[in-house]
């Protein structure tokens, strides 16, 4: 399947091509989660880079491993009564039990999609990410923008120009958030559309 040519980064097609070929990702992992580990289906978002698969953990009933279930409830019986605290050990053990089965299902999937996996928990309304990808992103900012930045830096917001960067970037994601979902999906939209045209 051919891609569109020209976009100015990578070789030409590289971008439309990868995120076509990880259309069905949110099905894959979905048949391939062991049942138990999730309420539902886990949500799958995708980029150029990386694939985030987060679900939702049972509250009562530990996701299964095999040795050690017996354990997770005589642990589960000491945690404070602090509905926070017992998220994020619900969250822990999930992630300590199904470390070996998660390796196992992100190599195949970064075998068969070209990009790294990274796994995320939500119990009660607290969510975790495990081991996210940090990648690198040049960009050349005008005199004004340096010096947004800047004032970030020397107001003791962020650290360097890199992090304020990336302060920006999540402060757009956040109030942003409706506008950015429907660019997605228009996005997802115009690629569907080309990958059906003549040729492909």
């Amino acid at each position: 399947m051919s891609g569109p040519r020209g976009r100015g980064y990578g070789r030409p097609g590289d971008r439309a091509e990868k995120t076509l070929s990880a259309q069905d990702a949110p099905d894959w992992f979905a048949a391939h989660v062991p049942a138990g580990w999730f309420t539902g289906p886990p949500a799958v978002v995708v980029d150029r880079d990386e694939i985030t698969v987060v679900g939702e953990i049972p509250a009562e009933d530990p996701p299964h491993s095999g040795a050690g279930r017996a354990g997770a409830h005589s642990e589960g019986a000491a945690l404070p009564a602090g509905r926070d605290l017992e998220a994020a050990a619900l969250i822990r053990r999930f992630r300590e039990r199904t470390r070996d089965e998660r390796i196992a299902i992100a190599a195949e999937a970064e075998r068969r999609y070209g990009r790294k996996v990274a796994w995320g928990a939500t119990a009660d309304g607290a969510s975790e990410l495990f081991t996210v990808l940090s990648v690198p992103v040049m960009t050349r900012l005008r005199q004004p923008e340096r010096q947004v930045l800047d004032t970030l830096v020397e107001s003791g917001v962020a650290r360097s120009r890199s992090e304020a960067l990336a302060w920006c970037v999540r402060l757009v994601g956040e109030n942003s958030d409706t506008w950015l979902r429907q660019l997605r999906e228009a996005l997802e939209q115009v690629e569907k559309i080309r990958s059906e045209g003549p040729g492909n």
